[in-house]
């Protein structure tokens, strides 16, 4: 049986959930123009990033939720998580000094 907290918390993640969505929508219609524009070209990881962050919110309500439950995947999307996040500050850094693509 789940508790209020628990039910409010759920909630919670399907919200972000919904919104991480919603910013992925709007990342992906600048994806195009990250290709054609040097200055953009962070984008491209950062979109990766936040894919991948709406998987980690999905399975984080699932978890709460106790429909299934995997401790290793909520280690493993996060790590990879941060490769694209470094990867779009490394793209931004040479983009802002103009050794970009």
């Amino acid at each position: 049986m789940l508790s209020p907290y628990d039910w409010v918390y759920g909630i919670a993640i399907l919200t972000a959930v919904m919104l991480s969505f919603i910013a992925g929508l709007l990342a992906l219609s600048l994806f195009h123009k990250s290709t054609q524009r040097r200055h953009l070209s962070a984008w491209r990881p950062l979109i990766f990033a936040l894919v991948l962050f709406t998987a980690e919110e999905v399975f984080g309500a699932l978890k709460v939720f106790g429909v299934w439950s995997t401790p290793w995947l909520t280690h493993v999307i996060p790590s990879f998580i941060l490769i694209f996040l470094i990867a779009a500050l490394v793209r931004q850094i040479d983009a802002t000094r103009g050794c970009a693509e």
